[in-house]
């Protein structure tokens, strides 16, 4: 018989196999399974004893805490739809979601509370506020324990909403259907390795495509799940030590902040095992510094992207290599292998695969079961983003012999230079390798005879003194001439972010074309 697929089976498994284990570690309050299930179920009742039914919206807007993660299945099991929201963005664009998403309930910490005041002025179809500190639990005792019957379930009905950061375009409502979910749950947990004894810290915001993608893994295999209110290096470091965790994922500006906080050797870290970076591009440099910060733990990479659930590649782990370590680093920080479930491929405009050899640059474009449902009320950019069943990814790849794929840039953030294109990511990974660089950002500057260069946005180590003729001098001996950055420009500051780390590159580049444009007229 038929039985429709659902995250709602991850947990439901979970609390069968493994319901007297710890499942979520929450600040000092710790959940077994079997009260995370039972919780779920209470939400999902009271929802709709408040008046949610079927494919309503219901909006989150809170840091990592066990409440969202109750979220994750009991939204779902309520037949409505989970809209984590970014707590990064801002009044006007959080209102914008909304709005166009027509969400019917927003379940939000006090700590917003300010803005929450705001936003029901100017989002009136939101029917119900409720806050997590004052009226959560409530509507949890007023709910019942209700086991969901699967059967009962359209897998594909959309079971959560995601926008899109914005980082290279206006937020987009991506939909996830519960087949979608539970398939790349599947696919995802196939990568874990020591699952039995896996203690996984959330570091990632589960509102954001680099976090919430593992919640249902983790659930599905019963590994207990460690929240990460907000990343400081040294609050990661004090639970990894009380809870003994053993993998993580990060973005590689958080690795940066680790590898080089000085509270790391205060702590006793040798629980780590594995460490997955993604969300933007890696480095063979910075998996080593990794790896030499954390013995015994392995680094590897993977990608993925809110319209593909997330997690789409993975690449192979240290004891899967018999490589000197310098190989061996540049090949776990590449994009990598397609998860099970998955196909990719690397194409030119015409949809025509580039040759295999490392070196010839196309799209990625991406087949199979994590693609999303669409886009949220958008039939337009819906059809825009596919090419039959291809989704076109925006990043543009090179394509090795044995299907090994590596990022070298997004489609929009590739600089040409004199006919020339010039990989950003190349260009910044060769800067972060000087020791004195904390990050960089490279994006392009207009410039008469060239079209574009490239121009570098370079913090410094504290302490650290670099001046851009000694950065050049460094990276001549790298990069071709072409590639070389022609403005330098040292900032005080730290780059411009995301929910999750990642640099917004457009967001740099729009200010020094603005600023360009301002110079040139007065």
């Amino acid at each position: 018989m038929f039985v429709p697929l659902t995250p709602l089976r991850c947990l439901h498994h979970a609390a069968a196999l493994y319901g007297s284990r710890v499942g979520v570690a929450c600040g000092p309050r710790e959940f077994t399974y079997t009260e995370l299930k039972r919780r779920a179920e209470r939400l999902a009742t009271g929802l709709r004893d408040l008046g949610v039914a079927p494919g309503d919206r219901v909006g989150y807007l809170s840091f990592n805490n066990h409440q969202l993660f109750e979220g994750y299945f009991g939204v779902p099991q309520a037949r409505a739809v989970l809209m984590p929201l970014n707590v990064r963005l801002s009044e006007p664009e959080l209102a914008a979601i909304l709005q166009h998403s027509g969400a019917r309930v927003l379940i939000y910490e006090d700590e917003f509370l300010p803005l929450v005041e705001r936003l029901r002025r100017s989002c009136p179809a939101v029917a119900h506020w409720i806050s997590i500190e004052r009226d959560y639990e409530s509507v949890l005792a007023a709910g019942r324990e209700e086991h969901a019957d699967v059967m009962s379930y359209d897998e594909l009905g959309i079971a959560e909403l995601f926008y899109t950061s914005g980082s290279t375009g206006v937020p987009k409502g991506v939909m996830l259907s519960h087949r979608t979910l539970y398939l790349h749950a599947l696919d995802y947990a196939l990568q874990y390795r020591q699952a039995a004894t896996m203690i996984d810290l959330h570091t990632i915001p589960l509102y954001h495509a680099n976090g919430w993608g593992r919640p249902q893994a983790s659930t599905m295999l019963g590994t207990k799940q460690i929240m990460v209110r907000r990343f400081d290096p040294e609050h990661v470091f004090q639970l990894v030590e009380r809870h003994r965790a053993t993998d993580m994922c990060l973005v590689p500006t958080m690795a940066n902040a680790l590898v080089n906080s000085g509270a790391r050797e205060r702590f006793d870290l040798s629980s780590l095992r594995h460490i997955n970076m993604g969300g933007a591009a890696n480095s063979p440099e910075l998996v080593a510094r990794v790896e030499r910060a954390f013995p015994g733990c392995e680094c590897s990479s993977g990608y993925g992207l809110t319209e593909t659930s997330p997690v789409i590649t993975h690449t192979e782990q240290k004891l899967a290599l018999r490589l000197p370590d310098e190989e061996r680093y540049l090949r776990q920080s590449k994009t990598g292998w397609p998860l099970p479930g998955v196909t990719l491929r690397v194409v030119d405009a015409e949809m025509r695969d580039v040759p295999r050899d490392g070196a010839t640059v196309g799209e990625i474009v991406a087949m199979g079961d994590h693609v999303m449902d669409g886009y949220f009320g958008d039939a337009a950019a819906t059809e825009a983003a596919f090419s039959g069943p291809w989704l076109h990814t925006g990043d543009m790849a090179v394509w090795e012999a044995d299907n090994y794929i590596n990022i070298v840039d997004r489609k929009k953030l590739i600089i040409v230079s004199g006919g020339e294109n010039i990989s950003s990511i190349e260009v910044e990974n060769t800067i972060a390798a000087h020791p004195a660089v904390l990050e960089c950002a490279v994006v392009a500057a207009p410039d008469e005879r060239w079209g574009e260069v490239p121009m570098a946005f370079v913090v410094l180590h504290p302490g650290a003194e670099l001046t851009a003729e000694a950065l050049l001098g460094f990276l001549r001996e790298r990069l071709a001439k072409f590639k070389l950055p022609r403005i330098v420009e040292f900032c005080e500051e730290p780059l411009p972010k995301t929910g999750t780390g990642k640099i917004r590159k457009l967001e740099l580049r729009e200010r020094f074309w603005a600023d360009e444009k301002a110079r040139v007229k007065g």
